[in-house]
């Protein structure tokens, strides 16, 4: 009996599924980012594009833009160039933003030192915690009554050493300094948290080797520890220079601004203009957010691409 040779199936049968079925696994981790985009968008992205838009009129805030508002063009940039109070507030940004960098390396010394199992080493932990958990209306008011000429703490301990009292919330060229130092004491703070948990990570493989090697204090620290710190690093900087460049409360409640609008910034600055008794100039105050968003953008761009780099060098 002779055998039907086997001849291969030329039509595959169609498929069936439907097409999320077929590309679930590409589809379903945008599902998931799909609510988190949509409210990113909507509170982030359209907000600075409707800035953009209103720094270029002259709107007071009262009623449509299109209806109130007159198209100034660049008007309200060009008078931000000649405007003595924007270029005070700018170099005060600039002060904040080197000065409060000073937080990183205070908060790693202090995580060093509370990385050590001595006695009593909760306590200082819970003392070197307590200023990150406080507000930052607390933490000013605490050094407005620190700083205060004849009651404050301050001039009470230079008068121990003789030297005169010091009203620096009141001196144009010190206030500004006072209020970075307040400032400074919850943020020392939150970068001792993040170097915590880093030295948690820390190999101690490595740490013995290179104590074998003979590595030990200043070599030790430089060239073992802290180059395996550098996640925390990175994030320690991101958030100090975001800190620092978004500084408005603790001005709002140490100074207001004054004396003399000397302690102002851009963020303060601009919600004098387009939101204080005296403003409602919308278009004025959304050219300095403008100007603000401009400068974070240089440093958001910088950590996306370092971020982009290490993952790149990583794979």
């Amino acid at each position: 009996m002779a055998v039907a040779p086997v001849v291969p199936d030329t039509h595959p049968p169609r498929e069936t599924r439907g097409w999320y079925r077929r590309n679930e696994i590409k589809v379903t981790p945008w599902l998931f980012l799909l609510p988190g985009l949509l409210f990113f968008a909507t509170y982030v992205i359209l907000p600075i594009f409707q800035s953009f838009q209103v720094s270029l009129y002259r709107w007071d805030g009262l009623g449509e833009l299109s209806e109130t508002g007159t198209f100034i063009g660049l008007g309200n940039y060009r008078e931000l160039m000649t405007d003595r109070a924007f270029e005070i507030s700018l170099w005060n940004n600039m002060r904040w933003l080197f000065l409060y960098l000073l937080a990183i390396p205070m908060g790693l010394g202090i995580a060093l030192f509370l990385n050590q199992t001595v006695v009593g080493i909760r306590l200082y932990k819970s003392l070197f915690f307590f200023p990150f958990v406080i507000s930052q209306v607390v933490v000013g008011l605490v050094f407005s009554w620190f700083y205060l000429p004849k009651e404050g703490l301050l001039n009470a301990g230079l008068a121990l050493f003789g030297l005169g009292p010091v009203n620096i919330l009141g001196d144009p060229d010190l206030a500004t300094y006072g209020i970075i130092a307040a400032g400074l004491w919850p943020q020392t703070a939150y970068c001792m948290i993040l170097y915590l948990t880093g030295l948690n990570a820390v190999d101690p493989e490595q740490v013995e080797a290179a104590r074998l090697d003979g590595a030990k204090g200043w070599k030790m620290l430089w060239y073992v520890i802290v180059p395996q710190l550098r996640p925390a690093t990175f994030i320690a900087f991101v958030v100090t220079i975001i800190g620092a460049l978004r500084s408005f409360d603790l001005i709002s409640i140490m100074t207001n601004g004054g004396p003399f609008g000397q302690t102002r910034v851009l963020s303060f600055y601009m919600f004098e203009k387009a939101l204080a008794e005296f403003g409602f100039r919308m278009g004025y105050g959304a050219s300095i957010a403008v100007v603000l968003f401009l400068i974070m953008l240089c440093f958001i761009a910088y950590f996306l691409w370092s971020m982009w780099r290490d993952e790149r060098v990583a794979r």
